[in-house]
């Protein structure tokens, strides 16, 4: 009788596939920071997009009303005297007023420029609740609703500060002017941006839910040191600056070029410590005390870059090795420096 033949499966041996599990792995180790940088620049791409979406609209309100939108006007009607000062105090932010601009119109007329933001509801909330897509970047690590101590929806972040100058943002007796793109209480004509538009900013990025000090009296003129700002007097905020784009307060809406974009200012607090914005007595609170304020324009990029825009509506990307000298430069819009395109690209 003939044996039967045998038959033989052909298949992986262990080591065989240990090989096989060890290639694929170097392949994915391999393409993943490859996949990243493409994600992150996707995201870079996208919150470039959106500065400069918003810059376009700031610059259709200006041809609409002849002037960029104060940081922060009147409670009551918005018209200004003919020194362009308004009278009463209001806390509407100009990323409010150009809603109509950046196809939010509907919204925008919920909107009630002569009442307060807290007086404007908005569904099971105030209307600064409202998630407004295009004022959020792609790497915003906390993109959500802030609540009220009620649990009342309140607040939605922002992550693009308008430019409100180097560091005094508000006189409130009117006898120093501001020197930013922005002004509080005051609409800027665009032949006021005497530097030029093309090298004077209007927007940059800012990173939500920022830990910040305020409400010190404060006289300096002369913007503090790194190693100075830890000791300025202050209450301390653990997580909520630049979250209400409803308002026109230079901690919430704005920044300023006292440092340098993407500067860590690291202050001990309780035993943490916080990178932290400065502001002293609050736009609006003290009839008398200026408002100076070290806002720092930051962002989650990789690099430390953060998005800006000019006042002509060009977006490039600022990194944070950027000049000092020559980035508070570019937040004066009539300081009359000299600034090249190659001191800051």
């Amino acid at each position: 009788m003939p044996r039967p033949s045998r038959r033989f499966c052909a298949g992986f041996t262990l080591v065989e596939l240990l090989v096989v599990i060890a290639i694929i792995g170097i392949l994915v180790a391999l393409l993943l920071p490859a996949v990243q940088a493409a994600r992150e620049a996707a995201r870079r791409s996208g919150c470039q997009n959106n500065v400069r979406q918003i810059a376009l609209a700031m610059l259709n309100y200006e041809s609409a009303q002849g002037s960029l939108p104060p940081a922060r006007v009147t409670f009551g009607v918005d018209v200004a005297d003919s020194a362009g000062r308004f009278g009463r105090n209001s806390k509407w932010s100009p990323q409010a007023r150009v809603l109509p601009y950046l196809e939010e119109s509907q919204f925008e007329s919920l909107i009630d420029y002569e009442r307060d933001y807290y007086d404007v509801q908005f569904g099971d909330g105030l209307i600064g609740a409202y998630r407004v897509p295009i004022y959020l970047c792609p790497t915003e690590e906390k993109d959500e609703v802030r609540l009220s101590s009620a649990g009342i929806p309140e607040h939605y972040p922002i992550n693009y500060g308008v430019n409100r100058g180097v560091w005094m943002v508000y006189d409130p007796t009117g006898q120093r002017q501001e020197l930013g793109a922005f002004q509080s209480s005051r609409a800027t004509e665009l032949r006021q941006v005497s530097d030029g538009t093309s090298k004077t900013l209007m927007l940059a990025e800012v990173k939500g839910w920022t830990p910040y000090k305020r409400d010190a009296v404060h006289t300096s003129d002369t913007p503090p040191t790194l190693a100075e700002v830890c000791g300025l007097a202050g209450s301390f905020k653990e997580n909520s600056g630049h979250t209400e784009w409803v308002d026109g307060r230079s901690h919430q809406t704005g920044f300023t070029a006292a440092f340098t974009p993407g500067t860590k200012v690291l202050c001990p607090q309780s035993g943490t410590e916080y990178d932290i914005d400065w502001v002293s007595s609050r736009e609006g609170v003290s009839d008398t005390d200026r408002t100076y304020a070290a806002v720092t324009a930051r962002s989650y990029h990789a690099g430390g870059t953060v998005n800006v825009a000019m006042v002509d509506g060009s977006a490039k990307g600022v990194t944070e090795g950027v000049d000092l000298v020559v980035w508070r430069a570019l937040a004066t819009r009539a300081g009359e420096e000299t600034v090249s395109d190659t001191d800051y690209n």
